[in-house]
């Protein structure tokens, strides 16, 4: 580990590898794999390497990435991606068999739908989605709204779901808490989603003059799902 003793995160995680027969390849947009504090790396460290498969990039075909078209073609496989197509995961989980295999994006809401979108690989496997039971605890980046989630957090969900087993979600969140707990320390701000602040009056940045983004600003002030 590189990180300095008094803020090494090794600790919080699991001591071996959690024991999971479900698969995740988490798409990840370029941006991404830049940011300091970033949450898959975390994700990984809890998981064996053969159960958390990343693949970086904006545009993947089956010439390119053959192992990853066979997945999306396998009846088994999930995306979790939200939208009126998408079920609830929990509903999907009772008759899946195991085991089983689920793509997540990784990146900003607008790089997501554009990975998602136009890639048609992605649109082959079945689209779930997770209920909006809980706040994201990743408080050291700001959310669109109060119950988007980072990578992390979704794979922690998702995963104690398919492998019923509410401790996956617990030991894959420690190491979080601790990045989070660790920043506030050292001088970070809480950042509150963007419906908060809006809704507060207290979002501080010149509204945008696209009207594509200023209906979207609307309809979270308004409580519409987008």
């Amino acid at each position: 580990c590189s990180r300095p003793q008094k803020v090494c995160l090794c600790p919080f995680l699991p001591v071996h590898p959690l024991k999971v027969s479900t698969c995740l390849y988490i798409i990840q947009h370029p941006a991404e794999e830049s940011r300091v504090l970033r949450t898959v790396p975390l994700l990984a460290a809890c998981l064996p390497p053969d159960k958390c498969k990343i693949l970086v990039g904006r545009r993947f075909n089956e010439g390119r990435y053959p192992e990853l078209a066979t997945v999306c073609r396998n009846p088994n496989t999930l995306i979790l991606y939200p939208g009126a197509e998408a079920t609830n995961l929990e509903e999907v989980a009772v008759m899946a068999s195991s085991p089983s295999v689920m793509i997540i994006i990784d990146g900003t809401w607008s790089q997501a739908k554009d990975i998602f979108y136009k890639n048609s690989l992605f649109r082959l496997p079945k689209q779930v989605q997770l209920k909006p039971s809980i706040s994201s605890q990743y408080v050291i980046r700001t959310q669109p709204t109060n119950t988007c989630l980072s990578t992390l957090e979704c794979a922690a969900v998702a995963l104690s779901i398919m492998e019923k087993n509410k401790s996956i979600q617990e030991t894959i969140l420690h190491p979080l808490q601790a990045l989070c707990s660790f920043q506030l320390q050292h001088g970070a701000q809480i950042h509150h989603s963007k419906e908060h602040l809006l809704k507060n009056g207290l979002y501080d940045k010149p509204m945008p003059k696209n009207k594509r983004k200023l209906r979207r600003m609307e309809l979270l002030v308004n409580n519409v799902k987008i």
